[in-house]
């Protein structure tokens, strides 16, 4: 794109249109790419493959894992998915039947972080995004970049440069297209990603916070904790909203999944040790547990007493297997209501989870089913058009 005309690219009045297959800078030359033909549609109705023009609007932002699960969600809520490591045909045409915007993941390997400053390897990553946009019929983007950068490496300008670039283009491509950057659950250098974030969400349509794995570097008593604990993830949208980015750029992602550790001792006081994992420079990490999906959590609480930790907000409940003690850290209706109700108060511009497919929805069990159903009900209710 750059080497035939870069000051095109980067002309606020640019615009960018497609012509006959081929990227057109009107006012300027060509862009050195081609847009692939525009491929045939596989829905049955060729308008779906058309991307949704729905202005911005209030979000439930899903992460899809799985191509199996996802005719199962609340589709009267949806109005974003990305489709994270797999491509459904079905499931874009499916999404656009009910207004959804379905969007590309978007990410880069650990050794090309270096090559982030440098405008030919990002002019291909754009180039590779948009076209694989044009083929899939997608409505934008997810960049869920989480390599770490530390604060003088020249790659920090280049992530934003690959940010405010990606958007540029989709946008130039489908003025409705949505482009959105995942961060972590605090813009404080968490697990060495010291992002530009100001800049970033000045780049992008907006972000959604990672609100989870929030002991991912435990530099207090090595012990099993909340994973989205109220106080901690609140603090971190405090410091988002401190730095100037607006409400409705915030996004609030939460686990729909939780933590197992075992212990190696728990005290009359529930406190659960677990051994030392260290990570990033973290003497301890919730890498001393393993994570699990919400219907698994439901199955292993069994007959255990559920527990709730008054300083955390978030229940946990201990179990046995194989002779240890274990300590299980989750969230569910009544742990997300209080995230939810104070994003719904601070004006954020929705909220999310990772991810949708952690859910139990194929059983007969009724009890499971009203579990399953609770999950989402709880979600914030949008009007899908505002």
């Amino acid at each position: 794109m750059r080497n035939i005309d870069s000051a095109c690219f980067l002309a606020s009045d640019a615009e960018l249109v497609v012509h006959r297959g081929v990227g057109v800078c009107v006012g300027g030359g060509l862009l050195a790419w081609s847009a692939p033909p525009t491929p045939p549609c596989p829905c049955a109705q060729p308008e779906l493959c058309q991307p949704v023009k729905t202005p911005p609007r209030k979000e439930i932002f899903v992460f899809a894992v799985k191509n199996d699960t996802w005719k199962h969600y609340d589709w009267d809520r949806v109005t974003t998915v990305v489709m994270f490591g797999f491509y459904s045909a079905e499931l874009m045409c499916y999404a656009h039947s009910k207004g959804a915007r379905v969007v590309l993941k978007g990410d880069i390997k650990a050794e090309d972080v270096p090559h982030l400053y440098e405008p030919r390897f990002r002019d291909d990553w754009v180039t590779n995004k948009v076209s694989l946009m044009i083929k899939q019929h997608m409505d934008g983007i997810n960049i869920d970049i989480e390599q770490p950068i530390p604060a003088t490496d020249p790659a920090r300008d280049g992530l934003t440069k690959l940010v405010n670039e990606t958007t540029w283009v989709f946008h130039a491509i489908n003025k409705a297209a949505q482009v959105t950057f995942d961060v972590a659950w605090s813009p404080d250098c968490i697990d060495g990603r010291c992002y530009d974030i100001v800049n970033i969400a000045k780049s992008c349509d907006f972000l959604f916070v990672m609100s989870y794995d929030e002991r991912s570097q435990i530099t207090g008593p090595c012990v099993a904790s909340a994973n989205s604990a109220l106080e901690t993830t609140l603090g971190g949208y405090e410091e988002y909203l401190k730095m100037g980015i607006p409400p409705d750029q915030l996004v609030m992602g939460v686990p729909w999944y939780g933590y197992d550790y075992p212990c190696l001792d728990l005290s009359k006081d529930d406190v659960c040790s677990i051994k030392k994992v260290p990570f990033r420079g973290a003497p301890c990490s919730d890498a001393a547990g393993r994570q699990v999906d919400f219907k698994d959590i439901m199955r292993l609480m069994g007959n255990s007493s559920r527990k709730w930790s008054d300083i955390f907000k978030s229940p946990y409940f201990n179990f046995q297997e194989g002779g240890i003690t274990h300590q299980m850290w989750f969230d569910d209706p009544v742990s997300l209501q209080y995230k939810y109700g104070w994003a719904l108060k601070q004006g954020l511009r929705g909220v999310g989870m990772w991810h949708g497919d952690t859910l139990d929805y194929v059983t007969s069990d009724p009890e499971v089913k009203d579990q399953t159903q609770a999950m989402w009900d709880c979600l914030p209710q949008y009007h899908k058009t505002s």
